[in-house]
């Protein structure tokens, strides 16, 4: 009588633990979780969770935590000194645009086409979402269209299935302090492949939370020609003194083009540290939950184990008294 009770026992503390585990981590979770057995489980086909396998769980995930929320930290301390360079290249930017305009729908021979993204990742979909308006862009564009991809993100992505528009791939732009000079060199490249419109494809900075993908067109100094004639800017509303009208012109449309892609770089990184503190807070929160389910998992396991001696020692007495 006494070891059918400690059978019965026995075998309904494993059901009540697998239940509660099942309803924990799910029956297939389940499956693969590394444990442990006891004489009278085996001959049940029930398993315990290993109090080593947690404890080692919740130690990884404790690391992770500390090192998403340094992340956030590390990202918020640098966000307030680049938002306030991003604002400062927006007043650089607006006037070209007025005297020059912004003329998506031009169209020329060939159009090149710059997505802007980062050199590194954890920042959120900003990269992607480049990605996707650049396949957009491509596909909605007159004539030929060519790609200058600036960050690896945006390299990885389109190298894939648009290798064939590839012309140059410019890295390690984000990883150094953005100033005007290293704008200035990112735009000599580009300016080397002579298109006459280029479109700059980047994340325009509108609150920590907020990213709005923006293309800015600029077009080589012949369209520019061409727009002046049909009145769609405002350069000949000004009178110039001397001959000099094409070079003047030929100077503004290569300084616009470096001070677009200034700002559009700052812009970019501006939104990608955001990105970044806002998906390291989010990581920090799922970490700590975690972490919390595994510290119930890991006391109720430690229990059922104390449990589990208690009614061994029990019925074994029992068994002595009978």
């Amino acid at each position: 009588m006494s070891k059918r009770v400690f059978r019965d026992s026995i075998s309904l503390l494993e059901r009540l633990r697998r239940s509660e585990l099942q309803s924990f981590v799910g029956t297939r979770a389940l499956q693969h979780i590394e444990c442990r057995s006891t004489p009278s489980s085996c001959t049940l086909g029930i398993r315990t969770v290993s109090l080593q396998v947690v404890a080692q769980r919740m130690k990884s995930v404790g690391n992770i935590q500390k090192i998403t929320a340094a992340m956030k930290m590390v990202a918020a301390s640098r966000l307030k000194g680049a938002q306030t360079k991003m604002e400062t290249s927006r007043g650089l930017v607006q006037p070209l645009f007025r005297l020059l305009g912004d003329i998506p729908g031009t169209t020329s021979g060939e159009t090149m086409i710059i997505p802007v993204s980062s050199d590194k990742g954890l920042c959120g979909g900003i990269n992607s979402t480049v990605v996707k308006f650049s396949k957009v862009v491509s596909h909605s564009s007159e004539g030929e269209t060519s790609l200058t991809v600036v960050g690896e993100k945006a390299r990885g992505q389109l190298s894939k299935s648009y290798a064939y528009l590839l012309k140059n791939v410019i890295l390690d732009v984000t990883k150094i302090p953005l100033t005007f000079a290293t704008a200035s060199m990112v735009t000599d490249v580009i300016l080397g492949q002579d298109a006459p419109k280029n479109q700059i494809i980047y994340n325009r900075f509108q609150s920590v939370i907020s990213f709005k993908p923006t293309v800015a067109t600029v077009l080589s100094v012949e369209e520019y020609e061409k727009a002046s004639d049909k009145g769609f800017n405002k350069f000949d509303e000004y009178e110039l003194e001397g001959p000099g009208r094409s070079e003047l012109l030929l100077d503004l449309a290569e300084f616009k083009m470096g001070a677009v892609l200034y700002n559009a770089l700052l812009e970019n990184s501006t939104s990608e540290l955001g990105s970044r503190m806002q998906s390291m807070e989010n990581s920090t929160k799922n970490a700590k939950d975690m972490l919390g389910k595994l510290t119930l998992l890991y006391n109720r396991t430690r229990q059922a184990s104390i449990t589990t001696e208690l009614i061994e020692i029990i019925s074994g007495a029992s068994a002595l008294e009978g």
